[in-house]
């Protein structure tokens, strides 16, 4: 079987075997990539139409306790100029987004321990009362299950948590040794079991990543079938013990969410800053390889400056949420709209 018969078996089915899918990343050509892609856009059309949804996001601190090597936030980075933003400064974010049209907001920020339980709570409990018709998401990294549950009754809708790989001795290499995949894993299980809408992913071409774990992560998931997949390329940052690596590959990318769109018809795929970092027009030509979602920056001006997870990221222009106009126009150009509305996803969430 060659690779465009089996992109047409993806197509059709909606699932490969481990093998299938290695073989159609080392087999990947022109003909094959631009198939999947026609393919991918018609699966997101045919489920959630020519509509784009907007996340507004809030980047809300930027100190962490984690030391991952990939990451300009690491604790260990003493260039970073660190933040916070109080409740007020966050409910202003809501409220300006608000009057954009956002109907989802997204909390993420390093892990932070000032932002306790009850401190991350009142505030989840504040957006809500404040903008009741709108969704909440959470990225805000590994907590116990028991914060999860506080933080889903206070009214969060859903949480992101990208598990970054799939294989065990690359997670192993991409972060300090107390942390592990296992509880990244547990972690995720724990908040799909709560009833959140989970979003899950990695980055593509991450040091030591090979094709085999890129293999890893599309099985993971399709078995695990997150109700979002943020996947997007690895970008250098300057003060990491990763700043010589090279990034990571812009076609690599677009072709791996014509796959996951395949793979998982269903699922909310955002076009991420950081491909829109790497490409020029990144973000559209994720949209038309099956891409659905985009988060503008909600965050405030100041803050934008400081939150450098990597080198050169994109926070002005069609990213920043003031913006909104321009990047519904560059949507308008290529057949998409962006309609005021929470955007769920179609996978309903385990009970």
């Amino acid at each position: 079987m060659n690779a465009l018969q089996l992109a047409e078996t993806l197509a059709a089915c909606h699932d490969l075997e481990a093998s299938q899918l290695l073989w159609l990343l080392e087999h990947r050509d022109p003909d094959v990539s631009e198939y999947l892609r026609k393919e991918a856009q018609a699966a997101a059309q045919a489920r959630y139409g020519n509509k784009v949804f907007i996340r507004g996001l809030i980047e809300f601190t930027n100190y962490c306790k984690n030391d991952c090597y990939y990451c300009g936030i690491r604790k260990s980075n003493r260039q970073a100029q660190r933040y916070r933003l109080d409740r007020e400064d966050i409910l202003a974010c809501c409220d300006l987004g608000y009057d954009l049209g956002f109907r989802t907001f997204v909390l993420q920020g390093g892990e932070n321990p000032w932002f306790t339980d009850q401190r991350l709570t009142e505030i989840v409990r504040a957006i809500k009362e404040a903008h009741p018709d709108c969704a909440l998401t959470l990225s805000v990294g590994e907590r116990s299950r028991e914060s999860y549950r506080r933080l889903k009754e206070a009214g969060a809708d859903r949480y992101l948590l990208r598990h970054e790989t799939a294989t065990d001795s690359h997670y192993q290499k991409l972060h300090p040794p107390e942390l592990q995949l296992s509880h990244r894993m547990e972690c995720l299980s724990n908040l799909k079991e709560l009833g959140y809408q989970v979003g899950a992913g990695f980055m593509v071409g991450s040091p030591y990543q090979t094709l085999e774990d890129l293999v890893r992560d599309l099985r993971f998931l399709k078995e695990f079938k997150p109700h979002m997949v943020g996947i997007g390329p690895f970008l250098s940052q300057h003060d990491t013990p990763f700043r010589d690596f090279p990034n990571g590959s812009g076609e690599l990318t677009l072709f791996l969410l014509s796959v996951i769109r395949l793979l998982l018809p269903e699922t909310l795929l955002p076009a991420t800053t950081a491909l829109g970092t790497l490409l020029p027009n990144g973000r559209e030509a994720g949209i038309l390889h099956g891409a659905n979602v985009v988060m503008p920056n909600l965050s405030p001006e100041e803050a934008r400056g400081k939150y450098l997870l990597y080198d050169n990221k994109l926070s002005t222009g069609a990213e920043a949420a003031e913006s909104l106009e321009l990047l519904r126009e560059n949507l308008r150009k290529i057949g998409y709209e962006i309609p005021v509305a929470r955007g769920d996803s179609l996978i309903a969430p385990d009970r």
